[in-house]
This record gives C-alpha cells, structure tokens and sequence, in this order.
C-alpha cells in the first residue's frame, strides 16, 4: 500500500488523503438537503405517525437524555432500496459504501411545477440539461428539483389534494427514467415529493414508476430538501442511513459538496 505524504501549504507532510480532504474542504460549500423529522409531519396515508418517549430524562434527574423513537423505515427524507417494492431484492445493508458519494445532476422543473402541479420531466428536460452540461454521467445521483420542499412541513399543502381527493403533485415520467436508467446508466434518483409517482397517480394506487426504479435494482431518495441551493451540475451527493440487518427502507442524512464561486 502507498503511504506517500503530500506536504501540505504550513509545509508539514500529510498523509495519504488528509492533504487533498483540506484542499477540498477550502473550494465547497455544504449544503444540507435533509427535512429534520418529527411526529405529525408529512407522510404517506397508511402510515402511522411517529411517537417519542423520553426513557431517561436530564430534566427528571438522570445522568444523561435517551429517546426511543417509533416510526416506520419511509419516514421524513429516506431511503427506499430496492426490497421495498421487489421480494428478495438488495436491502439497505446489501448497499455498499462506494454508492453513497455520487456525482448529482439537478433536473429543474420547478418553473413549470410552479404553474401547474401535476408537472413532470420530459426528455427536451434532460436534452436541455445535456446541451449545457454534457453527458448525463454515468453512476450518478439524479434529483428532480420541483420546489415542491417548500411545502414541507404542511401536510395539506404537501398532498395538494382536490375536493374529490385526488392528490395533484409533481413526479418523475417513464420516458425520462427509461434513459435515465437504461441509457445513461444512473447509480440513483431523488425528489422532494412524497412519491416517485406524480399525484395523480398515486391517488388511483398506482406506483409503477417507483416499481420500475426499484426493480432495476436502484434506490432512491425521497421527501429531500433544499434542491434550489445546489447547482445543477459539478456537485457531489453524499447520501447515508443506518444499516439495518434485511432493512427495507430507514431516514436518511444527505446532503451536498458544492463548488464555490
């Protein structure tokens, strides 16, 4: 193995990363894109919300604070792996490390979601993010950007629903993840919404979009926040969960390496 040192500005030797991590760390701005999550925020319908209890308490007089938390795995911004929809499949401890810091591409839609709320991506979308940026990479973290996050954490807003219940909301469409996946070659997706789904699916049962995404062994990240502060091209995602044993989906930490400037 190569320990070779790099000298660092002060002129003293730094081993192996540590130079290019403090290099690094003086070109980026971090850019949290995580909901903090509670009882009573937004969540699907058939879920139970979360509950808390304080078991040992500072204020009663113990030595130190713990809380138990009982919520369901897709709860706040989270993972969802591909076992969530497909028997058998990856589980989040079958997930390794080396995909959870990718290269992320933004897809903005929020303009056209800003005017009509069932909006969702086209491939002239990805064309015109391609005209300016390249290639979408390959192994990628794509986010679709709807300001949809901006809802949060209003539960009506967030569902959108009208008087016949019928949730009208921003989701992914097939042509795009179709290329996504099976052209560009993407490690995963995220959004801001609840599903991957638009609304209006979804409120008929119809999850086929996140069915497809799973089944072709990706995961996603849903419910993310503060897509409006990243660019559309040239950051990083970082994206982490706990590790369950056979987990089929948990909340998750992510957030984003922006370049300065």
């Amino acid at each position: 193995m190569d320990h070779t040192s790099t000298s660092t500005d002060a002129g003293t030797a730094a081993p192996g990363l540590w130079a290019a991590w403090g290099e690094l760390a003086g070109k980026v701005t971090y850019t949290d894109l995580t909901h903090a999550f509670h009882p009573g925020q937004p969540h699907f319908p058939a879920f139970p919300d979360e509950q808390r209890e304080k078991i040992f308490d500072m204020d009663r007089g113990d030595g130190f604070n713990v809380d138990r938390y009982t919520l369901v795995g897709q709860w706040g911004t989270h993972v969802d792996p591909p076992v969530h929809f497909v028997a058998g499949a990856r589980t989040l401890d079958r997930i390794p490390v080396s995909e959870m810091i990718l290269p992320l591409v933004v897809l903005d839609i929020s303009e056209r979601v800003a005017a009509d709320p069932d909006a969702t991506p086209t491939p002239a979308d990805v064309a015109a993010w391609e005209a300016r940026h390249g290639a979408v990479p390959a192994g990628s973290f794509v986010a679709l950007r709807t300001g949809w996050s901006r809802r949060w954490p209003d539960r009506d807003a967030m569902a959108n629903r009208d008087a016949a219940g019928v949730s009208h909301s921003p989701g992914w469409s097939a042509e795009v993840l179709r290329y996504l996946f099976e052209e560009a070659g993407v490690a995963a997706i995220g959004h801001e919404q609840t599903d991957t789904d638009p609304g209006s699916a979804t409120s008929v049962g119809d999850f086929s979009l996140e069915r497809y995404v799973l089944a072709r062994d990706r995961w996603q990240i849903e419910l993310m926040a503060n897509l409006d502060q990243v660019p559309e091209a040239g950051a990083l995602i970082v994206a982490t969960w706990p590790k369950p044993l056979g987990g089929s989906g948990f909340p998750a930490r992510v957030l984003a390496l922006c370049p300065n400037g």
